[in-house]
């Protein structure tokens, strides 16, 4: 349906933002608490007109709402955090105070599939992570950014998260963090040098110490494959359908990123994974900043963060190792009832804002979309942060892939992995095999 223009709700909106400073920090599809469903404990809040509660339900309900209350489905780690902000909201918003918010513990990983299975019964705003937004989409779970919000949605975050919210020519949420990618965990007793990948490998192999990356995942592997200045991506149109698949793998650059790829696997310091949690005698990790509390535990006065480093390709040339940056956004579902709408539009513009993003860091460390946000003094002064941004500034938007080829991508690197796809053959046979990897991930967009 097509959104009215809404003065009030822009005035009140605007007016909420302009009381504020800057700052925030965060996670997404592999986040521990992106994928948190866990029940929240029964609660509410009453605003000052005592006309208005916000609740938490035990997991999401499985009917839908009336117009006169609001579903959020958030993570399960942030459920206490956005109750307590959707009171403030309606405190501070009071032509917005009768509705009934009820807040449930929905992870970013799962709301999309529920949100698909039954639009009607599902939340009115939901938390998600970018990579679902095509799904979302075409299913007809989500609203368009309310147009007098859109310029100020737009110039308020980072163009990476912007770029995520949209599909074709429409942006269809609200942008949250901007905080999902990988970059580098280490040792500082063991690895002398981050910055170059063969003095990495060559420091573990030295000290008997493990070098974790999860190449067999087409997520961690375009670390490689973009770094050598490959593409891989794919268009989408209104509906959220794949179009066309750009990718020049079969390549002189992709033989490169897949030679690397080769000569890691064979290091004899190398280890599949990207789990500090799950890692044994650590030297260092590709991961991200969801785990960010267990390398610190694991590595103690040793913790050290750093960029992805680069890496001497077989062609004599230094690449910059790149990837994804990933987001988590905030959807809206479209309603029937022109007020409800408003309120919903108001309430994901504030939740996903600037004031808001900065608690959320200091409740749970999720990183800023928000560009002021990101320029606050305890973002900077997170390590884990400061070396995703310096990775990002790298890195590729994640944008819409079709499933097939986050299967691919596992196949490609379990192959590697296994010994199939090895460093003693041939420039032509290993070439066929990124032929065959490129013509598959074209057949996904037909």
């Amino acid at each position: 349906m097509k959104k009215k223009a809404l003065a009030l709700l822009m005035v009140t909106a605007m007016a909420t933002s302009m009381l504020y400073g800057c700052g925030s920090s965060g996670s997404s599809s592999g986040s521990a608490a992106a994928t948190d469903s866990a029940a929240a404990t029964d609660s509410a809040a009453a605003t000052d007109s005592a006309a208005a509660s916000t609740a938490t339900e035990s997991g999401p309900s499985s009917e839908p709402v009336g117009n006169d209350a609001i579903k959020v489905w958030v993570a399960d780690a942030v459920v206490d955090f956005t109750k307590e902000k959707c009171a403030e909201f309606q405190k501070e918003n009071p032509d917005y105070a009768n509705f009934k918010i009820i807040v449930e513990a929905v992870g970013e990983g799962d709301a999309a599939s529920n949100m698909i299975t039954d639009v009607e019964a599902g939340a009115d705003i939901f938390g998600f992570a970018q990579d679902q937004i095509a799904r979302l989409v075409k299913a007809g779970a989500l609203e368009t950014v309310n147009p007098d919000m859109l310029d100020a949605v737009k110039s308020e975050n980072d163009e990476g998260a912007v770029k995520a919210a949209t599909v074709g020519s429409e942006m269809y949420a609200y942008p949250m963090t901007s905080d999902n990618g990988y970059f580098l965990y280490y040792d500082k007793s063991v690895v002398t040098d981050p910055s170059s990948l063969e003095k990495i490998v060559e420091d573990c192999k030295n000290a008997g110490k493990n070098f974790y990356m999860e190449i067999n995942s087409g997520w961690y592997q375009t670390a490689f494959f973009f770094g050598t200045g490959c593409q891989l991506t794919y268009d989408t149109d209104d509906t959220g359908a794949f179009t066309a698949c750009n990718v020049d793998y079969a390549s002189d650059k992709g033989l490169v990123a897949l030679k690397e790829m080769i000569e890691l696997a064979e290091s004899g310091a190398f280890t599949n994974g990207s789990a500090v949690g799950e890692a044994t005698n650590l030297g260092a990790i590709v991961d991200g900043t969801w785990d960010s509390s267990a390398a610190k535990e694991l590595l103690g006065d040793n913790y050290a963060c750093a960029k992805l480093p680069t890496f001497t390709g077989s062609d004599g040339q230094t690449y910059q190792m790149s990837g994804f940056g990933g987001f988590k956004l905030l959807g809206v579902k479209p309603q029937t009832d022109e007020k409800k709408l408003a309120a919903c539009d108001a309430l994901a513009y504030y939740l996903a804002g600037e004031e808001v993003q900065i608690a959320r860091y200091d409740a749970v460390g999720w990183g800023p979309s928000n560009l002021k946000a990101q320029q606050s003094d305890a973002v900077k002064a997170d390590e884990a942060l400061t070396a995703l941004a310096e990775q990002l500034v790298n890195t590729i938007p994640q944008g819409q892939y079709p499933d097939g080829y986050w299967q691919l991508g596992t196949s490609l690197g379990d192959s590697i992995i296994s010994g199939e796809i090895k460093s003693s053959l041939s420039d032509e046979e290993l070439m066929a095999k990124l032929q065959n990897f490129q013509d598959t991930c074209m057949t996904y967009a037909k």
